[in-house]
């Protein structure tokens, strides 16, 4: 099962790769997202691929604002109307972790050199994106890969995480190490008992605007980027085993999932997919963030339990439509694509890429 599952999803990425790029599904979807097609990028790149990568970031290169920002998705390649989207802070942040990708897999520079500029107006844009003068990222709401729900804005663990890396691999060791300081800071840090917040605001004397639900994506991304440090590790993979985050699937995108009762909860819920508990992004089942998952655990040395993941992430895959978008969260069955489309969705394919690959090295390969 887990090796049909690989080659299924080789076949998936050769039916999502263009000339312009990797597209986010087939069908469906067919444009070229700047975190999708770097997800993507990140498994696919260990299978080849490498002028698809190319392109991907040359799209993206070629659509960047005049002050640095990376778009959202470039929409040009299709029958409607042409576009391309900006709002989103976490494109420019994949857009550099591709290119560090990019020339560590293939061991080309030639592509990091010849986009220098893009990459340095890229971070000088994302600075500006620290208006509190903290050492942290703001966001307003709904502008990362959870564009729709829930709602959450200002300083988030998914985006930070993804920042510290970027400044990593960037050499940026001084503004790193202030990042990981002030995360955990009592008074705007995120960092609460047994995993980190999933957003965080203002303090208002008694009341604090913060958001209480496990994101997911955003504690891996702090576990795999090493901006937990072990305890803070151990901790958030324990609650992971402990609310059955995992189950029936590798894995929920939130927990719990968010009702008209809940403290989060905005009215305009009530007209998207996610209002139904369990739901697309409100507690549904993401393939790809199970990829994730099991790069944490072997990044934990819980090798046998990552490849007991592996094979529930290949049972989810192989559920007809192959790697789709998303499955309903207690039953694990597939549910209704957002593009109208039952295709299959290339982040779930590469990050299955890049969880096989990692588990055969024993290695975090990210």
């Amino acid at each position: 099962m887990i090796k049909e599952a690989y080659n299924l999803a080789v076949e998936v990425l050769k039916k999502c790769s263009t000339p312009h790029g990797f597209f986010a599904a087939y069908p469906g979807y067919d444009a070229v997202w700047a975190r999708d097609s770097m997800i993507i990028s990140l498994g696919a790149s260990l299978n080849g691929f490498q002028k698809t990568f190319a392109n991907s970031l040359i799209t993206l290169a070629n659509h960047q604002s005049e002050l640095g920002q990376i778009p959202n998705a470039v929409d040009k390649f299709s029958k409607r109307e042409k576009k391309v989207d900006y709002a989103s802070i976490d494109s420019s942040l994949w857009f550099i972790i591709g290119h560090h990708t990019y020339k560590e897999r293939f061991n080309d520079s030639s592509l990091f050199n010849k986009h220098k500029k893009h990459l340095e107006k890229a971070l000088t844009w994302l600075r500006y994106q620290d208006f509190g003068e903290r050492g942290l990222l703001i966001q307003p709401p709904t502008t990362d890969w959870q564009d729709c729900f829930p709602h959450r804005y200002g300083f988030t663990i998914n985006t930070q995480a993804l920042y510290y890396h970027a400044l990593k691999l960037s050499k940026d060791n001084k503004r790193a190490a202030q990042l990981k300081n002030i995360i955990n800071h009592k008074d705007f840090g995120l960092w609460k008992d047994n995993y980190f917040l999933s957003w965080r605001w203002k303090n208002h004397r008694t009341y604090h605007e913060q958001g209480e639900w496990f994101d997911t994506l955003g504690n891996l991304l702090a576990v795999i980027f090493e901006l937990a440090d072990h305890n803070q590790s151990v901790k958030i993979m324990n609650y992971i085993e402990q609310k059955k985050i995992a189950k029936p699937f590798p894995i929920k995108a939130i927990y719990p999932a968010l009702t008209p009762k809940s403290r989060e909860w905005q009215p305009y819920f009530n007209d998207c997919a996610a209002k139904h508990p369990y739901h697309y992004l409100n507690g549904g089942i993401w393939t790809y963030i199970g990829g994730f998952y099991v790069l944490a655990l072997i990044k934990m040395n819980k090798l046998a339990e990552a490849e007991k993941q592996l094979q529930k992430l290949a049972e989810a895959n192989l559920q007809q439509p192959y790697f789709n978008e998303w499955l309903n969260g207690i039953t694990g069955k597939p549910g209704g694509s957002q593009s109208g489309e039952n295709g299959s969705q290339g982040w779930n394919a590469g990050m299955y890429l890049l969880a096989y690959h990692s588990l055969e090295k024993k290695k975090c390969l990210v």
